[in-house]
């Protein structure tokens, strides 16, 4: 009877806990949802917050990208214009070459060049383009200092240019010897044309080159002998450059000049000065010699006056010892009481 009641107690033990416990995981999964949903919404919100920014972020970081490639379009535009102009100066430039490629034409851009330095750096009365010599020589430009400083702008550039342009030593070395031997005649031009003391002149000459490049090829590259030469000549060269150094320090010399004769004009007149101040110290020690001899007639005449006064006074005081004085002694004359 235990055993059946035990087994009986059991089963109904057992069919309640399989009422119950379908129900206790049914409420635990319901409650288990609810807070999965509760955190999947929370999630969803969160990533969808994210995602919200995330857009807002990648559409400006897309505006601000269309905005500089716009820029960078607008500068593409901008320096292709500027090539384009370039290429056409540089077509320009190369249409001027070419003009200037004869001798007469580049030698007349020398002489404009060279004049507009010298209008830049001078006065107009400190320098003349084209002075023509007694002989009929004419020098490009000539500066007035206390002599004349000629300048010659023409230069022959076309070995120069062949020697810059080879390719090999071989043809290089050629063309420095044909350029050596072309500025060695245009020195011993310029120095037996335009150095001429007897009219005027200083016993040297500027050479103008036109370019940088040409004036350190004679200076400082392997025909530097040039140079030399040209210094045994009294010819110098110089370059826009050091033309310029030159001009300043005669823009010094000429300021110089003029305060010299300022100073000869201001001791000129200080001479004149003393000159008529002498005739005026003679004028007026002859006008103090005149009034002291007035002085000293008038101090005599003053003293005359006094013994005429003195006599007058005496005959009026006593007639008889008048009639007696009368006698004894003269009265003063006229030319002594003048």
């Amino acid at each position: 009877m235990t055993l059946l009641a035990t087994v009986i107690v059991l089963m109904a033990g057992g069919a309640a806990l399989a009422v119950w416990l379908p129900r206790l995981l049914d409420r635990l999964l319901s409650s288990r949802n609810s807070e999965v949903d509760g955190r999947l919404q929370a999630i969803t919100a969160t990533m969808d917050r994210r995602l919200s920014e995330l857009d807002t972020k990648v559409d400006r970081r897309l505006e601000h990208a269309s905005e500089q490639t716009n820029a960078i379009h607008r500068q593409l535009g901008d320096v292709g214009r500027a090539t384009q102009q370039l290429a056409e100066q540089a077509r320009g430039l190369g249409e001027l070459q070419q003009i200037l490629r004869p001798p007469k034409a580049r030698g007349g851009f020398g002489e404009l060049l060279l004049g507009q330095l010298l209008a830049d750096r001078l006065p107009a009365t400190a320098y003349a383009l084209q002075y023509g010599f007694d002989g009929g020589e004419r020098v490009d430009a000539v500066i007035k200092v206390d002599r004349l400083v000629p300048i010659d702008s023409k230069f022959p550039l076309d070995n120069f240019e062949r020697m810059v342009a080879a390719d090999n030593d071989i043809d290089r070395q050629q063309f420095e010897k044909t350029f050596a031997r072309d500025v060695k005649i245009h020195i011993d031009a310029i120095s037996t044309k335009y150095i001429r003391p007897d009219e005027g002149t200083y016993d040297f000459a500027f050479m103008y080159l036109p370019s940088e490049a040409i004036y350190y090829e004679l200076a400082c590259g392997k025909t530097g002998a040039l140079l030399e030469y040209a210094h045994g000549k009294r010819v110098l060269p110089v370059s826009p450059t050091t033309l310029t150094a030159y001009l300043q320090v005669i823009v010094l010399g000429l300021k110089g000049l003029q305060i010299e004769q300022h100073a000869q004009e201001v001791m000129a007149y200080c001479a004149q000065l003393q000159k008529e101040f002498g005739k005026f110290k003679e004028d007026f020690e002859l006008v103090g010699t005149h009034l002291d001899r007035a002085q000293k007639k008038f101090l005599e005449s003053e003293k005359h006056l006094g013994k005429f006064e003195t006599k007058l006074d005496q005959a009026a005081e006593s007639p008889a010892e008048l009639a007696v004085s009368a006698e004894a002694h003269e009265l003063p004359r006229a030319a002594d009481a003048a």
